[in-house]
């Protein structure tokens, strides 16, 4: 009887768990957040608990692929199933662009050039005076080149151009070892529980310590993102189900700044 009643309050905790967001912000974003990605799709199948949080509390989001995915020739399918992912995460089309630079082309072996990515991004920018910058760490979550590439690119542009507004904060997103990368459900309530701990801790830390900022999307999010997801039908083949089934990235992101505004 009591090992039913535990496993009932368990069952319990779970469930309550899954049914609602977090974040763990010890700072927070400025105004207006520009997510920088390489592929349509990128944006739903490893960012999503990070846009839904944002846009869901009514902050200015942009969002732009620098290439259109074109690896198969099927760019201008995967540009409007980009636009459809995003009607699907709450970004509004004026906020948005996929583009298709000669130099930038989805390639599994390609190493974008900074220079280039500079290019193509400083403009939109200083357009719509962007705040903060978020894109892949050096580690590209899957190491794929072209993710990994623009780290490199735009930190390249944060710290050394000339940009006609306040250079932008840049935040990576932290790639995460392969033995948590596909936790599935687990991976909420770990981060559930690491929120937790550290609001215990309270301002225990030191100062200076790079505390990553963490979202944590629940089950109508992820569901979110899984239909958003479903607008890239082009790219649905069965590893990719596996993927968006038990990714951690369809319910969590942690995110570390890689150079300070000046």
């Amino acid at each position: 009887m009591f090992a039913a009643s535990l496993w009932t309050l368990v069952f319990a905790l779970i469930a309550a768990v899954l049914y609602f967001p977090a974040s763990l912000e010890p700072v927070t974003f400025g105004p207006r957040t520009l997510l920088v990605v390489a592929h349509p799709d990128d944006e739903c199948m490893f960012f999503a608990p990070t846009v839904l949080s944002l846009t869901n509390r009514g902050a200015e989001v942009h969002v732009i692929s620098l290439s259109v995915g074109n690896a198969n020739g099927l760019g201008s399918i995967r540009a409007a199933e980009f636009d459809a992912s995003l009607d699907v995460l709450q970004v509004p089309s004026h906020r948005r662009r996929a583009f298709d630079h000669p130099n930038l082309q989805d390639n599994i072996t390609d190493t974008w050039d900074a220079a280039t990515i500079v290019e193509v991004t400083r403009p939109y920018v200083t357009a719509h005076n962007i705040t903060t910058i978020l894109t892949f760490d050096r580690r590209g979550v899957s190491s794929h080149p072209n993710h990994k590439s623009l780290s490199h690119g735009l930190k390249y542009m944060v710290e050394t151009s000339a940009l006609d507004v306040a250079r932008p904060r840049l935040y990576s997103l932290i790639s995460v070892p392969l033995g948590i990368k596909y936790l599935s459900i687990l991976a909420p309530l770990q981060a559930h529980l690491d929120i937790y701990m550290s609001s215990l801790m309270g301002g225990s830390s030191p100062p200076n310590a790079r505390m990553p900022l963490v979202f944590v999307s629940d089950v109508t999010r992820y569901l979110t993102a899984l239909r958003a997801m479903r607008q890239h039908a082009s790219q649905l083949v069965w590893f990719r189900w596996l993927f968006v089934l038990f990714s951690r990235y369809m319910w969590v992101n942690e995110w570390v700044e890689l150079s300070a505004a000046v």
